[in-house]
């Protein structure tokens, strides 16, 4: 028996995947204590299967705890140690504008106050030390850093990622002087080039890490209570990590909710025969768009977390795009008079105003209700009973701020909102050169079948795939995927020491690392390449043999910029190792095939609602999933 929980903002779901059979169940999410909630799920889907806790085998978990935390400056009280000179860095950040137009837009804030910034002694070049640091001076900067009362320990060395002996050497110093502090060490959080991206990642990961260690042993000592076993947790770049590796490394875990939709949509999309498909995760809190060609979901060698402004995070990861609009964001007119929604969000508490639980204003799920999308006589998963009044008095007054009757006003948030999302999906497609005509859109999430066609009808889609399990395949994700280890080092080999030998020489030490961290041996090695013309100030990712390294470049390079240069000198920049076991093999449930829809209709699922408009028709395959097309 095989269980997977993921935790979104308004709800929290569990599956629960066992002899041929897919349970499924959603709770309300409790914010002050997510483990709460998590508890709640497990035992609503286990009283469903009328089964005990003792007799699950796997338990994997997604959920949003350093996400939320670093979006809302919820962080420990950390330290920073940087190299005599750069103890600014992450406040200088880079000099390109955040925003073009707007003079006063900042980067994003230092986590740690310019009082815990604390300079070392050293000096590290990329050949070696050219100011060495003494073990006393270590000890002495360590004691002054444990004097100070901090939670966690940022560690940034120059170019420690080539050369990590002084980050080393004051890890040894701060264990002893504070064995209590959590430290994290630049070279073993990130292990890449880039100071302040590697700084900033480092930042986060210490930041955020005592939270999420609390927050994860208070939910393992609940499972043991519970007799659950111990939770794997799903990464940023997909598969599953050991719960104390999670605890110890939260930056590895920022995208641990939407890492598990893409997860569940390309199994569906896979278990569908449809292995080229645009990801539509809308929940409760906000929406999660990703593209998964030929079975897996693209992946990006780094990213951002957050959008206010944007974070960087130097660390592999799912190509996910978020934005805020699901079905609690909070409709609003500006001060033009504008109606706007997102993106803040009613989340679970109060949530929606025609939930009934205290809240007032207007959102997404109280236009769809007032629209007829939603049956209030239903209720929805979680027990959930909808208050079609509360929804009309509060859409009602803002209709009367922005001069609509409540209809129009309820139209116009669900086109807003539409028109948000579809702009996410033109971020991963069009923006990178990527038509989205050609794929069908995947549409899931306790919301996104109720805005699919209209996004399809926007972005020139002309197929909809929507899973039986649309509500809960975050969770399905989790009970499917295998266990993954990824290891990465910049190497900068260019000229005459971009030699197979020598490239080899570090995969093969990489490989025994990923293997040694994933503790069995892999069913899967995968080895990407970031590589460029030299001279160039960003990478491209290829997957080949050293050998054939140039000419894998040079097509990815034509195919993305249009052209090749065979008299450029190439330059490795960074490889990275990803070891995975076998994936889990889960069979869907039989559903009766051949059954068919055609719209203006609205069709039910178990934990989500389909809205099928008129041009639209469709069938369903003996997996459950509804296929719609254009009539």
């Amino acid at each position: 028996m095989l269980l997977g929980v993921d935790v979104g903002g308004t709800f929290t779901d569990a599956v629960l995947a066992f002899d041929g059979r897919v349970l499924t169940a959603k709770t309300p999410t409790t914010p002050r204590d997510q483990s709460e909630g998590v508890l709640n799920a497990v035992h609503a889907v286990l009283q469903k299967a009328g089964r005990q806790a003792e007799e699950i085998t796997g338990f994997s978990h997604g959920m949003t705890v350093a996400t939320n935390a670093l979006l809302e400056g919820r962080t420990a009280r950390t330290a920073l140690i940087a190299t005599e000179g750069f103890t600014d860095l992450i406040e200088l950040a880079r000099q390109n504008r955040a925003e073009l137009y707007r003079l006063c837009a900042a980067g994003p804030a230092p986590l740690v106050p310019e009082e815990l910034r604390f300079a070392a002694p050293e000096r590290m070049g990329p050949d070696g030390p050219l100011q060495p640091l003494t073990e006393e001076a270590a000890r002495r900067l360590a004691e002054r850093v444990a004097a100070t009362g901090v939670e966690s320990v940022a560690v940034v060395l120059l170019h420690s990622y080539r050369h990590p002996q002084h980050e080393e050497l004051i890890g040894r110093a701060l264990k002893a002087a504070a064995p209590q502090v959590s430290q994290h060490l630049s070279h073993q959080s990130v292990g890449t080039f880039r100071e302040y991206e590697r700084a900033a990642t480092t930042e986060v990961d210490a930041a955020l890490s005592p939270l999420l260690a609390g927050y994860l042993r208070r939910l393992r000592d609940r499972c043991r209570e519970a007799a659950l076993p111990e939770p794997s947790i799903m990464q940023n770049a997909g598969g599953l990590i050991d719960l104390e590796q999670a605890a110890s490394h939260a930056a590895l875990t920022v995208l641990s909710g939407p890492a598990g939709g893409a997860a569940g949509a390309a199994f569906a999309a896979r278990a569908a025969g449809c292995e080229d498909v645009l990801c539509f995760d809308m929940g409760g809190t906000s929406c999660d768009v990703c593209v998964v060609d030929g079975g897996r979901v693209q992946e990006q060698s780094a990213g951002t977390i957050g959008s206010h402004p944007p974070r960087p995070l130097a660390l592999p990861m799912l190509s996910i795009h978020t934005v805020g609009a699901g079905g609690g964001s909070i409709a609003w007119r500006d001060p033009g008079g504008a109606l706007r929604v997102g993106p803040r969000s009613a989340g679970a508490d109060p949530g929606p105003a025609c939930y009934a639980l205290g809240g007032t204003e207007p959102t997404v799920t109280d236009a769809n209700l007032l629209l007829g999308y939603l049956d209030p006589r239903v209720p929805l998963a979680g027990g959930i009973r909808l208050d079609p009044d509360a929804a009309d008095a509060a859409v009602g007054r803002l209709a009367e701020s922005v001069g609509l009757n409540p209809r129009a006003c309820a139209e116009g948030i669900r086109r807003i909102a539409c028109a948000e999302m579809a702009g996410a999906l033109r971020v991963v497609t069009v923006n990178r050169g990527v038509d989205p005509r050609r794929y069908a859109l995947l549409a899931f999430g306790g919301a996104g079948p109720l805005h699919a066609t209209d996004i399809a009808d926007e972005l020139g889609i002309d197929r909809i795939l929507v899973p039986r399990a649309s509500g809960v395949l975050a969770a399905l994700g989790l009970v499917v995927s295998p266990q993954r280890r990824d290891v990465q080092r910049s190497v900068l080999l260019s000229g005459e020491e971009l030699t197979p030998d020598r490239i080899n020489s570090h995969v093969e030490e990489l490989t025994r690392r990923a293997i040694r961290e994933l503790g069995q041996d892999p069913a899967e090695v995968r080895t990407v390449f970031e590589t460029r013309y030299r001279g160039q100030s960003f990478e491209l990712s290829v997957t080949a043999a050293a050998e054939d390294l140039r000419e894998a470049f040079e097509a990815e390079h034509q195919a993305r910029y249009g052209y090749r240069d065979a008299a450029q000198e190439l330059e490795l920049v960074t490889i990275r190792v990803s070891a995975s076991l076998e994936p889990v093999e889960v069979a869907l449930p039989e559903a009766p095939g051949g059954k068919t829809i055609s719209g203006p209709t609205v069709v039910r699922l178990p934990e989500s609602t389909l809205v099928v408009p008129p041009l639209w028709e469709g069938t369903v395959d003996s997996g459950g999933t509804i296929h719609l097309e254009r009539a």
